[in-house]
């Protein structure tokens, strides 16, 4: 930028400084963050302005001070250098540094528990995982999740900066891109859901439609499937067949009850250590998919996918919510929801006299985690890429751990 450009630039700031436009903060800040305003010829008057004008035009929000406190120093060390120096206006400053620090110091202490006033905290909760895919799903899959969020819900950095202000009068604009700042990113809750729970995902495309059309090529399963009842089934010389003895049955393919789920070939390359037993028939690529298929069942209208995926923890105080990754709605699929709460109370025996036999396991309870999948209403076909968070796992305190109680109780013990 020539000087000749960023005067005419701090001019238009200027201009709408004084309109009073929104778009003034985000476009003065940037200019700000970006340029050595001396470099670019501004006189120690222009620079002035600009920062005062910036620090007012903040969100009197005190998450947002920091920036301000840094435009309000910018101007007070300026302030010898311009031609309107003054003992009142350098105190006037100087008693606005310490406002706004005194209420970002109240801020940051009401945003942190201060230690000494803390509860001991209890040691940190043991969440041992088994699985037959311990690389893919414990450390390939989160880098995946992290990368997949990030990418989707980044903030660019003119949304970052329009954070941090408000207009005094807003104003329509749809279209000024200098006021875009409501995105999803931005919302702290919305994001930690997103990038702090484990998330479980394939390595493979997963398909489940109500149509045989075009099934993906590495496998293929058919259900009957309705509220309160599900069959397994086979497709077999223009046939549909009961799963378990070939009779043939009285269905159409266009049954509205059939559900039909396909799996790509694996695509991820970095799957690691594979435990899971696979088709020896078929490449690694095409029989981990079947693996999983062969692992699927239906719960009613959902579809089970057994991920082998065993996670041991302390019951007496934590808890496991797993449900549908949180952007799921959008591959036309709905997951289910639950919460894990103690020992799978319909697993094999041999699995509980496992769970007696190791040293580690001592006051641990398990479950498994599963992906359960429906189609979301009116969907008729539903793609999940690989490498897309399917379902997510929260650690929440157990229900004995934790109480809600009514304000006006808390205020009634301290009258008394």
């Amino acid at each position: 930028m020539t000087q000749d450009e960023a005067r005419a630039h701090y001019n238009y700031l200027i201009t709408l400084c004084i309109r009073k436009e929104e778009a003034f903060g985000p476009l003065a800040m940037t200019f700000i963050k970006d340029h050595d305003l001396d470099q670019l010829g501004l006189s120690p008057e222009e620079q002035f302005n600009l920062y005062m004008a910036t620090s007012d035009a903040f969100a009197a929000e005190p998450k947002r001070y920091t920036h301000k406190l840094e435009c309000l120093q910018k101007a007070v060390s300026l302030l010898s250098r311009t031609r309107f120096s003054d003992p009142d206006l350098s105190r006037h400053l100087t008693q606005e540094i310490h406002k706004t620090q005194a209420e970002t110091d109240l801020y940051n202490e009401a945003m942190r528990a201060t230690r000494s006033q803390a509860p001991p905290s209890p040691d940190k909760q043991r969440l041992i995982v088994e699985t037959d895919l311990p690389d893919y799903f414990l450390n390939t899959a989160q880098k995946r999740a992290a990368s997949y969020y990030q990418n989707k819900y980044k903030l660019t950095k003119e949304a970052k900066v329009a954070q941090h202000f408000t207009g005094p009068a807003r104003k329509f604009e749809p279209e000024n891109l200098a006021v875009h700042k409501e995105f999803a990113g931005a919302c702290a809750p919305f994001m930690s859901v997103r990038t702090s729970a484990l998330h479980l995902m394939l390595p493979f495309d997963l398909k489940i439609s109500r149509k045989p059309d075009n099934p993906l090529e590495a496998g293929l399963r058919i259900w009957y499937a309705t509220m309160g009842y599900s069959f397994p089934l086979r497709y077999e010389l223009g046939k549909l067949c009961s799963y378990y003895d070939d009779t043939v049955l009285d269905l159409s393919m266009d049954d509205p009850n059939l559900l039909f789920v396909s799996a790509s070939p694996v695509k991820e390359l970095e799957l690691g250590t594979v435990e899971r037993p696979v088709p020896n028939d078929v490449p690694l690529e095409i029989g981990l998919p079947r693996a999983f298929l062969d692992g699927t069942n239906s719960l009613g209208p959902f579809i089970q996918v057994g991920c082998n995926f065993r996670v041991w923890f302390d019951a007496s105080a934590v808890s496991l919510l797993i449900q549908g990754a949180p952007d799921l709605h959008e591959y036309g699929l709905q997951g289910g929801a639950g919460l894990l709460t103690r020992t799978y109370a319909t697993e094999k025996v041999h699995a509980y006299a496992q769970a007696l036999s190791q040293p580690w396991t001592e006051g641990l309870s398990f479950n498994f985690v599963n992906m359960h999948l429906q189609l979301s209403p009116g969907v008729e076909t539903a793609l999940v890429p690989f490498n897309t968070p399917i379902f997510s796992i929260y650690p929440v305190l157990s229900r004995q751990r934790y109480t809600f109680e009514d304000r006006r109780s808390l205020e009634n013990t301290r009258d008394q």
